[in-house]
């Protein structure tokens, strides 16, 4: 069977995957297990937020907690019969990335409290009805992702003043796809400018469209906030490096590995408020009575080191507003 169907526990204090011995420590103590279910493999900074959330509620891996892993590695499909797995292994509670791992693991169970993290709205999302009355087994929090494409592209345009046409690369396996391609039209149209959008949902799908945004001639790429692009961040930065074309990503990891720049979410902080809910649902409150948290801190990393490979200047005022600058 795929190896996604291992049946390992994580340790977040090395944020890597490893063999645990839950069994060992239940004799000793109750010990809460959670299931963490992802569309891709999750970066350090989401684990680091989700090990400081949980420490702060008091759960400690090893002593009162552990956790299983399942990730579909950008192939949303796998999502169900992982979701459906974790059901199985008898979980007190699910935590889900991405917003096909959080609607798979609310068709899995009505009973097994979920907590999602996700970017978009989860109401357009059908995740949950009301932000403010989440109702019936799940809850988490959401950072949406719409209310910054403007910002982005206005960023692009602060880099590319002479931008007219701006790339967007979407993943049409995504639910959110349809939104995000509304919310990058209206912000562009804004801004007085085009917007060439296409679509991958593989490697070579990815290859195929920095081929199309180069014939095309864009002046610049928006890349679309996505899971599977998450794990693909290395193929995604190498491209856009190959093509000499500045690239605006929604988060760090990619800046911190040679991109342009990024802005988005603080997905640590997003990760330590999901964690928050996770110890307070594992202490008896139900899911369904606390409300939708939305994440509201931001983050902006400049690469200078591209910028200078790319030829571009970058204007004091936004280096000064940059939360980390690459040098």
């Amino acid at each position: 069977m795929l190896d996604m169907r291992r049946r390992e526990f994580i340790t977040l204090l090395g944020g890597a995957t490893a063999a645990w011995p839950f069994a060992a420590h239940a004799q000793q103590r109750p010990m809460a297990l959670v299931g963490l279910l992802a569309g891709a493999q999750l970066g350090d900074l989401q684990l680091r937020g989700l090990r400081h959330g949980l420490h702060e509620a008091g759960y400690i891996e090893g002593r009162n907690i552990a956790i299983t892993y399942r990730s579909a590695d950008g192939h949303f499909d796998r999502l169900p019969a992982l979701a459906a797995e974790l059901v199985a292994d008898g979980v007190n509670l699910i935590l889900t990335a991405a917003p096909p791992a959080a609607a798979a693991a609310k068709r899995a169970t009505a009973s097994v409290p979920i907590v999602f993290v996700v970017g978009g709205d989860p109401i357009i999302s059908g995740i949950v009805s009301s932000l403010n009355h989440p109702g019936g087994n799940i809850t988490g929090v959401t950072f949406l992702a719409s209310t910054l494409v403007s910002k982005r592209l206005e960023l692009l345009r602060e880099l590319v003043p002479s931008a007219t046409m701006i790339g967007f690369l979407v993943n049409a396996a995504n639910p959110t796809s349809d939104a995000q391609i509304n919310d990058v039209q209206a912000a562009a149209r804004g801004l007085a400018l085009d917007v060439l959008v296409l679509k991958a949902s593989s490697e070579r799908d990815i290859d195929a469209a920095f081929a199309g945004f180069i014939q095309k001639r864009v002046n610049a790429i928006l890349l679309g906030s996505d899971a599977f692009f998450f794990s693909r961040r290395d193929q995604l930065v190498g491209l856009a490096a190959r093509d000499a074309v500045p690239v605006i990503y929604y988060q760090r990891e990619y800046a911190m590995a040679g991109g342009l720049i990024s802005y988005g979410t603080d997905i640590s902080d997003a990760y330590r408020l999901a964690a928050a809910y996770v110890g307070r649902i594992l202490k008896g409150e139900k899911p369904g009575n606390l409300p939708v948290q939305q994440s509201v801190k931001f983050e902006l990393v400049i690469n200078l080191k591209t910028v200078k490979t790319l030829g571009l200047t970058v204007p004091l005022t936004l280096q000064a507003a940059a939360d980390e600058v690459v040098e």
